[in-house]
C-alpha cells in the first residue's frame, strides 16, 4: 500500500491523499487552500484514479473534485448529505470565484451523476481494497475512511471531533490492528474548554450584548457551525431574537431532509423554526437596527452576507462580533481577532465593538488527538496533516517522543510505503 500527500501538509487547506493498492487508486479527497488566492492540491492524473472518496462536504476537503470530470466518470463515494452540501457549496464558489477555477458547472453535475452513497459501517469495495466508512463527528455526513487492502489497514480520520455537540455524536473510536494512520492536527496546540461551561458563558455574553440594546453578529460556516449555534442559543432557551442568513438557511433546509444525520431533530428542528430568516436586503437592515444575535456567514469574513453586517455592527460599541469558526491566518477573521481591525471599504478601520472567540470546535483539541494516538498498538505509523502553525510538526513529535510511534508530518508529494 503506497502513499501519496498531495495537500494538507503544514498548513489547513487542500487536503488530498492517494492511497495505491494493487488494483486500485483512491483519492480521499482533493480540496482547495481558501487564503488570499486560490490554492490547489499537487496534481494527480484522472487516468490514474480508480474512486475519489469525499470525507465531508467543506471546500478545502472537496473544492477541486470536479476537476476530475472534465472528461471522466470517476465513481465518487461519500455519506449523505455529503453530497448535496457539496453541490451547494461548489456551486456558490463557482459563481464567487469561478474564472480562477479549472472546472465549470456542468462538470460538477458530471461529478454528482457519479455519486455513489453509503451508510456508515457499511463497507464496500473498489477493485479488491475493501473501504468502511465511520462516523467523523465533523459535520453531518462527516467521516472516516477506513481501507483495508494488500494485508495492511489504514485509517484516515480526516477532520475529526470525539466529543458530542448539539448537533452531532462524537466520532466512532477504537480501530485497532491499524498498520497506519492520518490524522489531522487542527488544533494540537490547544485544548478545547469544556463544553458545558463555554455554551453558558457564551449565550450569558449574547444577552449581555443585546440587553444593552446591542446586536451580536455571529459568523460561522455555513454547513455545521450555523446550525450548532442556533441550536445551542435553543437549548439554554435564548429569549431574544436569532436571525439567520446566507447559505446557512440552504444548509437548514438540507439538513431537514436528512434526521437521521442529527444527534437531536427535534432540538435542531425547534431552533430553525424560532429563528427568524433572512430573505432579503429589506430584513438585513432591519436585522442590524434590532437587538438581537444574527448567525450569517462566512465564518472567516471572507465573504457572505457577513460583511454587510460588518460594515454597521462593527462600529458601534454596544456591539459585538463573536467568531465561532477557525480563522486560518491570514483571513479577515483571524486579523478582526488579533489586531480588531477590518476592511470596510476598501479601507482598513478600527473596530469598537466588542470582540471574542468562542470555540465551538468541530475538530478534536489537543487533549483528544493526543488520546487517539495512545490508543495504537505500538507498529502503527502516524502521518499527521491538516495543521497550521507547525501543528503536523507539533503531533507527529509528540508521537515520536512520547509514545516510541514512526511518526511523520508529509510535505506535499511525499510518498510512503507500507510494508
Amino acid at each position: 500500500m503506497e502513499l501519496r500527500f498531495l495537500g494538507a501538509c503544514s498548513e489547513v487547506g487542500r487536503s488530498a491523499v492517494a492511497v495505491r493498492t494493487g488494483d486500485a487508486c483512491v483519492l480521499m479527497d482533493y480540496g482547495v487552500l481558501l487564503d488570499d488566492e486560490i490554492g490547489f492540491p499537487a496534481h494527480m492524473p484522472a487516468r490514474e484514479v480508480d474512486a475519489i472518496l469525499i470525507t465531508h462536504a467543506h471546500l478545502d476537503h472537496s473544492g477541486l473534485v470536479p476537476l476530475f470530470y472534465l472528461r471522466d466518470g470517476i465513481p465518487v463515494h461519500a455519506v449523505e448529505p455529503t453530497f448535496k452540501f457539496s453541490d451547494l457549496l461548489i456551486r456558490d464558489f463557482i459563481h464567487l470565484s469561478g474564472y480562477y477555477l479549472p472546472y465549470e458547472y456542468v462538470d460538477l453535475r458530471s461529478m454528482m451523476d457519479h455519486a455513489m452513497g453509503h451508510r456508515y459501517s457499511e463497507p464496500f469495495e473498489i477493485n479488491g481494497a475493501r473501504i468502511e466508512l465511520l462516523n467523523a463527528g465533523h459535520i453531518p455526513g462527516s467521516c472516516q475512511a477506513l481501507i483495508e487492502a494488500d494485508g495492511k489497514r489504514l485509517l484516515y480520520t480526516g477532520d475529526f471531533n470525539t466529543a458530542p455537540s448539539r448537533l452531532l455524536n462524537g466520532a466512532d473510536q477504537g480501530q485497532r490492528d491499524l498498520d497506519a494512520i492520518i490524522i489531522e492536527s487542527t488544533y494540537a496546540n490547544e485544548d478545547h474548554p469544556d463544553r458545558a461551561v463555554l455554551e453558558r458563558e457564551f449565550v450569558s455574553r449574547c444577552r449581555e450584548v443585546v440587553e444593552r440594546d446591542g446586536t451580536v453578529l455571529i459568523p460561522a460556516f455555513g454547513v455545521g457551525r450555523s446550525q450548532e449555534v442556533l441550536s445551542i442559543l435553543e437549548a439554554h432557551n435564548f429569549e431574544y431574537p436569532v436571525y439567520v442568513d446566507g447559505m446557512a438557511l440552504d444548509a437548514i433546509k438540507l439538513l431537514s431532509e436528512h434526521p437521521e444525520s442529527l444527534r437531536d431533530f427535534e432540538l435542531f428542528d425547534r431552533a430553525v423554526k424560532n429563528a427568524r430568516w433572512i430573505n432579503d436586503w429589506r430584513d438585513r437592515r432591519i436585522a442590524v437596527k434590532t437587538p438581537s444575535v444574527i448567525v450569517s456567514p462566512a465564518g472567516m469574513l471572507k465573504g457572505g452576507a457577513a460583511l454587510f453586517y460588518m460594515e454597521s455592527i462593527s462600529q458601534d460599541e454596544r456591539n459585538a462580533i463573536y467568531l465561532v469558526s477557525f480563522q486560518i491566518p491570514g483571513t479577515p477573521g483571524r486579523t478582526l481577532l488579533e489586531k480588531r481591525k477590518f476592511v470596510i471599504k476598501g479601507k482598513e478601520r478600527k473596530v469598537p465593538a466588542e470582540v471574542d472567540k468562542f470555540v465551538f470546535s468541530s475538530h478534536c483539541g489537543r487533549s483528544q488527538l493526543e488520546e487517539v494516538l495512545s490508543k495504537l498498538d505500538g507498529g502503527t505509523k502516524v502521518f499527521v496533516v491538516h495543521g497550521a502553525d507547525g501543528n503536523c510538526e507539533r503531533l507527529a513529535g509528540w508521537a515520536s517522543e512520547r509514545l516510541g510511534l514512526e511518526a511523520h508530518a508529509p510535505r506535499p508529494g511525499d510518498v510512503y510505503e507500507l510494508r
